[in-house]
């Protein structure tokens, strides 16, 4: 059960956590206003909130989601993971971060962040995935 379920949501989990850091920093350097958004009080919790130990969890939930959903439909993409992580950003991040932009305060700039951390970690996943399973 280790190497089949656990370890690959572990290996995804952490790997997302980092590639979701990597491009919040990228995206805090390059435009001053997404690094003022993340300050606001107004918009996110503050780091000392206990609560936002809940963040840290994210990673490994979708991964642990991912995981029961590609067992699922594997077939349908012929083990492709690029495929999977594609089909899943399409499905959920799209409309999730339309909806974001939509109906709450965060300007165009953090939700195209967001929109591109989601691909990224949704095809790093899937790769993970179909890596995992021709083991």
């Amino acid at each position: 059960m280790f190497k089949k379920v656990l370890l690959p949501i572990a290996v995804i989990g952490v790997i997302n956590f980092l590639a979701s850091m990597l491009i919040s920093q990228i995206f805090n350097i390059l435009s001053q206003q997404v690094a003022m958004e993340y300050q606001n009080p107004n918009l996110f919790r503050a780091n000392s909130d206990p609560l936002m130990l809940l963040f840290f969890a994210h990673p490994f939930l979708l991964a642990l989601v991912l995981f029961w959903i590609w067992k699922k439909v594997k077939n349908i993409f012929g083990n492709n993971g690029l495929k999977f992580g594609f089909a899943y950003w399409i499905i959920a991040v799209i409309p999730g971060m339309f909806a974001t932009y939509a109906s709450m305060p965060y300007s165009f700039l953090m939700v195209l962040s967001w929109t591109i951390s989601g691909l990224v970690q949704a095809i790093i996943a899937g790769l993970i995935l179909s890596k995992f399973d021709k083991n």
